[in-house]
């Protein structure tokens, strides 16, 4: 049925039942754990429309990673439906199913081949098999509930200024990822080494978001004293301990020098070079990365050899300059052009890398 407002079309529950293949009964207790909360007739009928339909989607995606009604109506309590970030969800929560299901069919035809060639399959194997086919085992801790999470608008709150300068200080991850905290005039301030501060306030006593970023810091204490940091973004979760902060500091003013003079890394466009081979060959080095970049490269790998591929062999490679801690490149393809951006942590991985075309 149509309602008048705009021309909006409105369906009853029974219709968005039918075509959604949500149970009547699904769309009453989502309606009663506060949900969805559907427009009415003036004889009380239920009508659902676009945006009643995208919280129907946003409660789904959110279901397939595990999480009670209880849950779901806790996160979305005074949150609008973004059908963007809905989406992300949905789109990784089917990308994590597809993984499970092709490993698992890999595990199947290693049993079959097994079997086969007339070897006994023993109760490992069994087990194996049970673990990796189990499609209905969900989780919360997968990339796809992360980003979403990760997404979700912050309130900020207040908390006790004294706080802040426990959490003032330089950290470091495994891979040798700076970041650099301070506080000034009751405020905190976040950076990577060679980025600018960005301020993050506070929605808990140890928790801090950004405005300008879906990004979110958390610090840990340890025997009450702040011993490390989390850093959240685009689905990964970066832990990085306080380390030296003149180290830290004298690591920034080298990168802060090189930006000023506008002077390339040591060995810089062989590092690149050989970068650009390992795509080309569809066999990046995830184990020169820092972590959330190796899985970027893993998921992209693919694409980037096309892209290669189609540009032909590396010709020319030009400095271009330094920018926010990454050397930048003009590379000349046979059958293309493209800049080329990296940067590397103190301890020598990769921790930034993009390409994009240039004309």
């Amino acid at each position: 049925m149509s309602g008048h407002a705009r021309d909006e079309v409105l369906v009853t529950a029974l219709e968005c039942a039918e075509r959604t293949g949500i149970t009547i009964r699904a769309l009453r207790l989502y309606e009663q754990h506060g949900l969805i909360a559907p427009r009415r007739t003036s004889k009380q009928w239920r009508l659902y429309g676009r945006d009643e339909i995208a919280r129907l989607n946003e409660i789904l995606a959110l279901k397939t990673l595990g999480l009670s009604l209880r849950d779901i109506a806790r996160l979305l309590r005074n949150h609008p439906t973004d059908l963007t970030h809905t989406l992300t969800l949905q789109r990784g929560a089917l990308e994590e199913t597809r993984k499970r299901a092709e490993h698992g069919l890999q595990v199947i035809a290693a049993l079959q081949s097994k079997i086969g060639s007339g070897a006994t399959v023993s109760v490992d194997d069994l087990i194996h098999l049970a673990r990796e086919t189990n499609m209905t085992e969900t989780s919360k801790d997968t990339r796809a509930w992360r980003s979403y999470e990760q997404m979700r608008p912050r309130i900020e709150t207040v908390i006790n200024p004294n706080l802040l300068g426990d959490y003032a200080g330089a950290y470091s991850t495994e891979d040798g990822t700076i970041s650099i905290v301070s506080e000034r005039n009751g405020r905190l301030f976040y950076r990577i080494v060679g980025q600018h501060d960005i301020e993050i306030l506070p929605e808990g006593e140890s928790q801090f978001f950004m405005k300008e970023l879906p990004v979110q810091i958390t610090f840990e204490r340890d025997n009450g004293e702040v011993r490390n940091l989390i850093h959240h973004q685009n689905g990964f979760e970066d832990h990085a301990e306080k380390m030296n902060p003149e180290q830290a500091l004298s690591i920034e003013d080298e990168v802060r020098q090189r930006m000023e003079h506008q002077t390339p890394m040591p060995d810089g466009e062989h590092i690149l070079r050989r970068v650009i081979e390992e795509h080309a060959r569809g066999k990046p080095d995830i184990t020169g990365m820092s972590p959330g970049l190796a899985v970027l490269a893993s998921e992209q790998k693919n694409h980037i050899q096309s892209e290669l591929e189609k540009a032909g062999p590396v010709k020319e490679l030009s400095f271009k300059g330094v920018s926010h801690g990454l050397d930048i490149y003009d590379v000349k393809f046979e059958n293309a052009k493209m800049e080329w951006g990296f940067a590397r942590t103190f301890k020598g991985k990769i921790s930034h890398l993009y390409l994009r075309p240039t004309f």
